[in-house]
């Protein structure tokens, strides 16, 4: 596997992740908004300069982006205890385990839409890799 496959592979595990989720908030967030929560969620405690480094968006877009999550309870903002002019923005506390209530569903129907087969020995197969490599690259590896 080279890097563009590896790429690739992971644009498509992103689909199908969106496909398993809910159609609830994160649904209805701008792309951008998406991208700026999951970037505070694998960076908690980050400041606005480095989500703008992180993300490639605009000061502008990231300060409102923020306000927005802030708003929907999403994310909660702080100025920076060392540095006053800086804030700092982290997932709100409560978001892991209202995550965690809402998604309780198994990804087993998006997987099986997006690899094209009812056949259970080939879905299981899939489901283990993903499995395996959650283990091996989940949140430790953020």
């Amino acid at each position: 596997m080279h890097g563009l496959e590896l790429f690739l592979l992971g644009r498509a595990l992103t689909k199908i992740g969106e496909q398993a989720l809910p159609r609830a908030l994160y649904h209805r967030l701008p792309p951008g908004v998406r991208a700026i929560a999951v970037d505070v969620a694998e960076h908690p405690d980050s400041s606005v300069t480095e989500i703008v480094q992180r993300t490639g968006y605009r000061q502008s877009q990231v300060s409102a982006g923020l306000e927005r999550l802030r708003e929907l309870g999403v994310v909660v903002t702080a100025p920076d205890p060392v540095d006053r002019r800086r804030t700092l923005a982290r997932p709100h506390p409560d978001t892991e385990q209202r995550v965690a209530e809402h998604l309780a569903e198994p990804v087993d129907a998006a997987v099986r839409a997006a690899i094209g087969t009812e056949d259970p020995r080939v879905i299981e197969e899939v489901l283990g890799a993903l499995e395996t490599l959650s283990r091996h690259l989940g949140r430790a590896h953020r």
